[in-house]
């Protein structure tokens, strides 16, 4: 997988480019600024952009705003961008209307290098991967919104929400105490209150979290 990579502090720039390429990826390019990354996506149009959120030259959403930038005029490259810590309008921004492939994770993630990887995987598939912490943020924005997620029972909630960090249904029944049977009936339900067709079966997991993300998304613009 091709791969650029957006991040001001070299240590970190450095560290995961031998992380990537240890792991089979293979780095294109690994820049220190907004500017010089969407260069570098323009030149090279990867399969992944990997960027921080603040970056030079006032290290606030400079990052950010590239990957939405990114987004908009590349839409079959995915994104994944990394903070240090979880800002709500961050995520808004970045997940608002989106259409997989993207992901929001914090940089204490990439020390858990085999998650951290295959979350990257996910979302190059046209998945999506979310860290816990910003999951638990837009779950608490779904319950207060009306229609289809909001009808939803807390435990649907709890289980979208670990569908939209990219867990699996196995990963999902381990973490809530649940058998698969029972977390495979509570993504049916899911589906079902969203009116997934069957026919779109192969995606309607990527449908249903993104319906989550855009009703979170659009509660917390209004809050």
């Amino acid at each position: 997988m091709r791969v650029v990579i957006g991040e001001d502090e070299v240590l970190l720039r450095e560290g995961l480019r031998h992380v990537l390429e240890t792991d089979g990826f293979e780095v294109l390019a690994a820049v220190g600024t907004a500017v010089e990354l969407e260069n570098e996506v323009a030149r090279h149009r990867p399969d992944l952009v990997i960027t921080d959120i603040r970056m030079p030259p006032t290290h606030t959403d400079e990052g950010l705003l590239a990957a939405i930038r990114i987004r908009q005029n590349h839409v079959e490259i995915a994104v994944v961008v990394l903070s240090q810590y979880v800002q709500r309008r961050y995520a808004t921004e970045l997940l608002d209307n989106n259409t997989g492939r993207v992901g929001y994770l914090l940089k204490q993630r990439i020390a858990d290098v085999t998650t951290f990887t295959a979350d990257l995987r996910r979302v190059a598939a046209g998945g999506t991967a979310l860290d816990p912490d910003v999951v638990s943020v837009m779950v608490a924005r779904a319950s207060m919104v009306s229609g289809a997620v909001g009808s939803l029972t807390p435990r649907q909630r709890e289980v979208l929400g670990l569908m939209a960090e990219g867990r699996s249904n196995a990963r999902i029944a381990s973490q809530l105490n649940l058998s698969e049977k029972a977390v495979v009936q509570h993504t049916s339900n899911i589906y079902d209150a969203f009116g997934l067709p069957v026919d779109a079966d192969d995606h309607r997991r990527v449908l249903a979290v993104i319906r989550f993300l855009s009703a979170a998304s659009a509660t917390a613009r209004h809050t």
